[in-house]
């Protein structure tokens, strides 16, 4: 079983800047993806940005050029680095993993970008 945990979310004006940490437990495998999706309110759910286990990485068209993900295989965490906010990036933000046929989802983090 895989353990997701996120930190970070919070109110922020446009402009500002957050950092998005997720901590992985439990069975990680080495081959895997981490990601992180996030859900407006009556929206769906969409991908924001993954990276691989050897560092290849994909954005949504929205955040290109103002998110970064990374991730310290170490400590099992993966980050999402925000700037630059616009109050449509307002969402709760979930962490994943995905390896082999598992898929794994955090609780999610609310992010508000508002003045």
């Amino acid at each position: 079983q895989v353990q997701l945990v996120e930190s970070g979310g919070g109110l922020v004006q446009p402009g500002g800047s957050l950092r998005l940490s997720c901590a992985a437990t439990g069975s990680i495998f080495s081959i895997n993806v981490m990601g992180w999706y996030r859900q407006a309110p009556g929206k769906q759910r969409e991908l924001v940005a993954t990276i691989t286990n050897v560092g290849f990485t994909k954005y949504a068209s929205s955040v290109k050029g103002r998110f970064t993900i990374s991730r310290d295989d170490a400590k099992n965490t993966v980050y999402l680095q925000m700037n630059s906010l616009r109050p449509e990036d307002t969402a709760i933000y979930y962490c994943n993993l995905q390896q082999e046929i598992y898929d794994s989802w955090g609780q999610g983090t609310q992010v508000t970008v508002s003045s």
